[in-house]
C-alpha cells in the first residue's frame, strides 16, 4: 500500500491503540502505533508521510504540544485529535492549529473512518487544506447577529450553558442557533464550523 495510506496512531491507552489499530487495518490502512508523543516525534521527520491520529491528553507531551512541534519541524501530515469528554476548548485549539477533525472518546467506528478518509483527501489535494478567506467571510455574512454571537461562543470553546448564560437565552435556543448556523455555513461538523470561522479571522486573538 502507498506510504500516504499510513496512519500514525499516538495514544498512551493500549485499549485505544488495539481497537483503533484493528479497525483501521481491517479497512485497508497501514498502522504504526506509538505509546507517547515523545516516541512519535522521535520517529517523525519531514519525509514522514500519512496522517496522524493523536490523543490530546497524554503524559510528558500532550497532543497539542505534539501538533505544535510537528508544525515547527515543517511536518505537514494531517492530524485527527482524539479527545475525552469536556475537552471542547482543547479541541478548538487543535482545529485552530490545523487539525482535520477531533473525535470524542468513545468514538464511533464510522466517524473514525470518515475522519481518516477526509485526512487522506487532504493529502491527495493540498489545496483543500485552507479554506479561502473570502469564501469564509461570505458564508459568515449569512448569519443573523444572534447566530454570530453563538458562533463566537463556539470559537471560544464555551459549553452551550455558558453561551446561554452570557446571552441571556436558554440552552435549547443556543442549540437551535448552532443547528441553524451549521446549515447556513454548509458545515457538516463542529470542526468544519471552526475552520470556516478561523479562515474568516474569528478568534485570531484567542
Amino acid at each position: 500500500m502507498p506510504a500516504e495510506h499510513l496512519v500514525h496512531l499516538v495514544d498512551d491507552e493500549e485499549a485505544i491503540r488495539l481497537s483503533a489499530g484493528f479497525l483501521l487495518r481491517t479497512n485497508g490502512y497501514v498502522v504504526k502505533s506509538y505509546v507517547s508523543g515523545v516516541a512519535f516525534l522521535a520517529d517523525a521527520d519531514r519525509e514522514t508521510r500519512g496522517c496522524v491520529l493523536l490523543d490530546i491528553r497524554m503524559p510528558e507531551l500532550d497532543g497539542l504540544e505534539v501538533q505544535r512541534r510537528l508544525s515547527e519541524r515543517g511536518i505537514e501530515m494531517p492530524v485527527i485529535m482524539l479527545t475525552g469528554h469536556g475537552d471542547v476548548a482543547l479541541a478548538v485549539r487543535a482545529i485552530k492549529a490545523g487539525a482535520v477533525e477531533f473525535l470524542e472518546k468513545p468514538f464511533q467506528k464510522a466517524a473514525l473512518l470518515a475522519a481518516i478518509e477526509e485526512a487522506f483527501r487532504r493529502v491527495d489535494d493540498a489545496d483543500r487544506i485552507h479554506l479561502d478567506a473570502a469564501e469564509a467571510v461570505i458564508r459568515l455574512a449569512a448569519l443573523t447577529p444572534r447566530e454570530g454571537d453563538v458562533l463566537q461562543g463556539i470559537v471560544q470553546g464555551q459549553p452551550n450553558k455558558i453561551t446561554a448564560y452570557e446571552l441571556g437565552i436558554s440552552i435549547r435556543t443556543v442549540e437551535a442557533h448552532r443547528a441553524a448556523l451549521m446549515v447556513k455555513l454548509h458545515a457538516r461538523s463542529l470542526s468544519e464550523v471552526l475552520r470556516i470561522a478561523f479562515a474568516a479571522g474569528l478568534g485570531e486573538r484567542g
